[in-house]
């Protein structure tokens, strides 16, 4: 299978930049069929790729072209992390409007940050912490701490809910 890792630490794979072009028609027909039931095969490439009426090059060409171009932030698959050991924390930061961009920069540097979003409230920037441990959740909010000099607040849940998400691209 073909690698389509992004390295959070590297230019092209810098987060929380914004796209850098719009997907064209072909690119959203792969976005939608590789949400939620990607074929577990030896070549689930080539099987999306005929469902589509596309060559299996040109798909793995343009997933690639989308994540470098940054219309896709990540490509993978979601796990229950808790199932393995691991654990998840929503999280939280009020970041100064003059410190914003540095603070998104920094956030988004570590690989535990799944998500981040901006809010208008007080705590303006939300993220999402997972880690291969329930300790590294306290370890990295502290790290983020260091790199930011900015308070991570820390709301780990207390309710799990199954939502099936599908964006329509």
């Amino acid at each position: 299978m073909p690698d389509l890792s992004t390295n959070s630490h590297t230019p092209a794979g810098r987060r929380g930049v914004a796209a850098r072009r719009e997907p064209d028609d072909t690119d959203r027909r792969i976005i939608n069929a590789l949400q939620g039931e990607f074929p577990l095969s030896e070549t689930p490439f080539a099987e999306v790729a005929r469902t589509l009426g596309l060559g299996e090059e040109e798909v793995i060409a343009r997933l690639r072209s989308l994540l470098e171009d940054r219309v896709l932030t990540r490509f993978g698959p979601m796990f229950q992390i808790e199932r393995m050991g691991g654990a998840f924390c929503l999280a939280a930061i009020a970041v100064p409007e003059a410190l914003w961009e540095r603070t998104v920069e920094a956030v988004n540097a570590f690989p535990e940050v799944a998500h981040n979003y901006r809010r208008e409230h007080a705590l303006n920037m939300w993220f999402v912490l997972a880690t291969e441990t329930p300790e590294g959740i306290v370890d990295c909010a502290r790290r983020i701490e260091a790199a930011t000099g900015l308070l991570v607040h820390r709301f780990p849940k207390e309710r799990e809910y199954f939502v099936e998400m599908r964006l329509e691209a």
